[in-house]
């Protein structure tokens, strides 16, 4: 018996322009019917579908989201999202990392009604953590797609590699092989995160 595992595994994308273009309003309920899914869009209007995660990449999902509202608690000037909120960047697509970190004061001019569709923006701060299955060039197209589009800073924890990618604009990537923490400093004054149990399972 051959048994074949596929490490890169990316999304399936449906094609729809040019004989369809769905506004965002429509994209927001094609996703609320069909709440099973993670569901992204590109700039480029493909709808981009990935598979559910499994154990090992949701619990370390979690634990880093964990990890930052807890801080985020403590320091009261920002907000966390976990990996079901999405961002309509400014080109147009429509991403949910893993974890975001907004600046209140962002939030503060939303409607009720805005703040219970996808936000109007890119975060400030993202993390995506890539799992065995995820592909890293992708990945790593996403995180030039945040910083192209706004944002201050964003992490890539490369689980299969146990690397880390650190992004700013205006700046080259920075790579760290198996770090113990990433501090926040200075975008995130005061937050370090702690990769133990993350690198490695807990469970």
């Amino acid at each position: 018996m051959t048994i074949s595992t596929r490490i890169d595994n990316p999304p399936l994308v449906l094609h729809l322009r040019p004989a369809i273009t769905l506004s965002d309003e429509e994209f927001f309920a094609f996703c609320r019917q069909n709440p099973e899914l993670r569901i992204e869009r590109s700039a480029e209007g493909e709808v981009e579908i990935m598979a559910p995660a499994g154990g090992g990449s949701s619990r370390r999902n979690m634990t880093v989201s964990r990890r930052l509202d807890e801080w985020s608690l403590r320091d009261g000037t920002d907000v966390v999202f976990d990996s079901s909120g999405g961002f309509i960047l400014p080109n147009g697509a429509i991403r949910s990392p893993d974890a975001a970190w907004v600046r209140r004061s962002r939030l503060t001019v939303l409607t009720a009604e805005q703040k219970e569709r996808f936000l109007p923006f890119c975060p400030d701060f993202v993390i995506e953590v890539r799992s065995p299955s995820d592909s890293l060039a992708l990945t790593q197209e996403k995180m030039h797609e945040y910083i192209g589009n706004g944002a201050t800073l964003g992490w890539l924890l490369d689980m299969p590699a146990k690397r880390a990618y650190l992004y700013r604009p205006d700046n080259p990537v920075a790579q760290l092989d198996a770090p113990l923490s990433l501090s926040g400093e200075p975008e995130l004054p005061g937050f370090t995160l702690d990769l133990t149990g993350i690198w490695e399972l807990d469970f």
